[in-house]
């Protein structure tokens, strides 16, 4: 099937992402996920920002910029919030990428580089969510996917963020299932 490169949030590689990523792999696909914050986790996305930004987000960012290279072409980079612009750039930089998941975040590909036309992608988020929608990610992914139906945008009732990850408070079930199912249908496209 698909190789998937996963990129976690700004809280790290929780329980709750490594199950994202079992999810996908029920699909059938091969899940990368590697650990760009060498095994810590935060309670609270200020701690993790406080983190990844003293550490420097270029430093951060090198365990993913580097598993990619190891990964066949075909594969599929995906991000959840923070690990969103990871995972666009590695869209927009490596050749042979054949598509993008980009999970409660979007990060417009043209600040990163050129798009290349025909790769589809995916972008899923909470219409209330304050990151996502309230500083707007969701705007700008519906601006990127007009004129290219290859780019489909999901939204969610609800106001939270991080809603993908089963180990956290803000986790709603319900519409993970349904990003779950809704990415193994865009995987299944790409074979």
């Amino acid at each position: 099937m698909t190789d998937i490169l996963l990129l976690h949030h700004i809280q790290g590689l929780t329980p709750g992402v490594r199950a994202l990523a079992d999810a996908l792999r029920a699909g059938g696909h091969t899940v990368h996920t590697p650990d760009l914050f060498e095994g810590r986790t935060f309670d609270s996305i200020d701690e993790g920002f406080e983190y990844a930004r003293n550490r420097g987000f270029d430093t951060v960012a090198a365990p993913a910029l580097a598993a990619a290279d190891d990964l066949p072409d075909g594969l599929v980079v995906a991000g959840i919030s923070f690990g969103v612009m990871g995972a666009t750039r590695i869209a927009v930089e490596r050749p042979g990428v054949a598509g993008l998941l980009c999970y409660e975040g979007f990060a417009d590909p043209a600040q990163l580089g050129t798009w290349r036309d025909g790769v589809p992608a995916q972008v899923h988020g909470m219409d209330g969510d304050p990151f996502f929608a309230g500083e707007g990610d969701l705007d700008a992914a519906r601006a990127f996917a007009d004129g290219r139906p290859e780019v489909d945008v999901f939204t969610y009732p609800g106001s939270v963020h991080l809603f993908l990850d089963s180990s956290l408070r803000s986790h709603d079930p319900a519409a993970t299932q349904l990003v779950v199912e809704r990415s193994l249908t865009f995987l299944a496209g790409l074979t």
